[in-house]
């Protein structure tokens, strides 16, 4: 039965908790307490009421005596958990049973009381068990949200950048048009080129991924358009090239920039006239590919500075999609948290249901210099490091917990050439970074073997 003094005046959707002992006496002083604290209280003087309520009505928390008879505490913590798994329970014991109230918080009790209660300590924990409930709560719903998504694969985000991101994807998608990916490292280049190929009538053939950095440029010609046998020492044999394996379907081609000339010739005959050679051999071969490019670098900087051809850099922007850096879409911060939680989770075998409020807190205050795929590594680290069932801000990195944002500035005389300002650009962001390279490129919007290049 609802306790009509229990409830707070004027507050009739307050969380109702639902006290059970065969006391009458214990229910209704702790409904007095509850009550006077702003909670709405439920009474049950026995297990079986209780289970009849929880079936009729939500509740977030239960605090039940530990002796009972017929249906004991722990009988009925067993049964709340199948009725009402989300529902939070709370043992009442007395003095010599603590020892099965221990053992009742490891079968999923959330914390145990001691009579006779002390006013403080109780309403303490009620307010904790509360705030786990609707954090967990809170999680679901997200959760639900990304189930629902908007049925963008592994784009996520609502924020209204992203959303015309995906509009633009969705359109492109379906066409030959070649697509030019720009925007900072770890924006999230690759998704959307899975996802162009995906959406588009190509879906059927091979999505081949090619990293042009990741590649020495001693090899990356004979890695695109493959070799007979014979075309330099120890080729001994015929290779198909990335071409010929994306044949009927898309070639990403990230890291563009890096490219070298002699690749950047052979590439644009490529996207002239759908033909090219192997190396060591004269026989043109003709090839069916949608061409996808990224780049982090500036290409009409690399044009103007004579290291990326010009008519090669307007074959590859016929359409242009800029991925926005994180920092400008902070609306989508806890979307893709908890979008790489359960990927962590299933990655590492783990149970975790969320964030509490302020490891989001700390997560949206954050500029994220590397982008989604440095939340995605925080949250990764998360997962591992956390002993709990929700992330809390211990297990974030520092620059994390701390709101940590790239602010410094680095200013150069007139007259100072660009070698030097460009060599103390990437000393300034080394110290930034504690010297991390991988980090330090991205936020330089270059590629990392680049600045182990300057260094040497």
């Amino acid at each position: 039965m609802i306790d009509p003094a229990a409830r707070a005046p004027g507050s009739p959707e307050l969380a109702a908790i639902l006290v059970v002992d065969d006391e009458p006496e214990l229910c209704q002083a702790l409904g007095r307490l509850l009550g006077r604290n702003g909670y709405r209280t439920l009474t049950a003087g026995n297990g079986e009421e209780a289970l009849e309520i929880l079936r009729q009505e939500p509740v977030p928390l239960v605090l039940t005596d530990l002796m009972m008879p017929r249906l004991n505490g722990v009988d009925l913590l067993k049964a709340v958990k199948i009725i009402a798994p989300a529902t939070e329970v709370v043992i009442v014991t007395g003095h010599g049973t603590i020892e099965t109230a221990v053992e009742a918080m490891k079968m999923g009790a959330y914390d145990f009381i001691e009579k006779p209660f002390s006013a403080s300590l109780t309403l303490n924990v009620v307010r904790k068990a509360l705030e786990k409930q609707q954090l967990i709560a809170e999680n679901r719903e997200l959760r639900r949200m990304l189930t629902e998504g908007s049925g963008s694969g592994d784009i996520v985000g609502q924020s209204e950048v992203m959303r015309r991101v995906l509009e633009t994807v969705r359109q492109v998608a379906p066409s030959k048009a070649t697509v030019l990916l720009t925007g900072e490292s770890g924006t999230g280049k690759e998704i959307v080129a899975s996802a162009l190929h995906r959406w588009s009538d190509r879906a059927g053939r091979p999505l081949i991924k090619v990293s042009c950095a990741a590649i020495p440029e001693t090899l990356l010609e004979s890695e695109l358009f493959g070799y007979e046998k014979g075309a330099f020492t120890g080729a001994t044999g015929r290779r198909r090239g990335r071409f010929e394996a994306a044949h009927g379907g898309t070639l990403f081609l990230d890291e563009v920039g890096e490219l070298p000339m002699s690749v950047q010739i052979k590439l644009l005959r490529v996207l002239q006239d759908a033909t090219f050679e192997r190396l060591g051999s004269n026989d043109p071969i003709e090839v069916d590919v949608r061409l996808v490019a990224a780049t982090n670098a500036d290409l009409e900087g690399l044009v103007a500075r004579g290291l990326f051809r010009e008519d090669l850099y307007y074959r590859l922007n016929v359409i242009n999609i800029e991925l926005p850096p994180l920092r400008a879409r902070t609306g989508d911060v806890v979307l893709l948290a908890g979008f790489f939680l359960k990927i962590a989770c299933e990655k590492n075998g783990k149970k975790v249901d969320g964030f509490t409020r302020a490891a989001l807190d700390s997560l949206q205050r954050y500029a994220w210099p590397g982008n989604v795929r440095e939340l995605e590594n925080c949250v990764e680290r998360a997962v591992v490091l956390t002993k709990d069932g929700l992330i809390d801000v211990d297990v974030l990195p520092q620059a994390v917990r701390a709101g940590k944002r790239v602010t410094e500035t680095v200013s150069f005389p007139v007259g100072t050439s660009l070698h030097d300002a460009e060599m103390e650009l990437i000393r300034a962001t080394l110290a930034t970074t504690g010297g991390d390279k991988e980090t330090a490129a991205r936020i330089l919007g270059i590629a990392s073997r680049t600045i182990y290049r300057k260094i040497k």
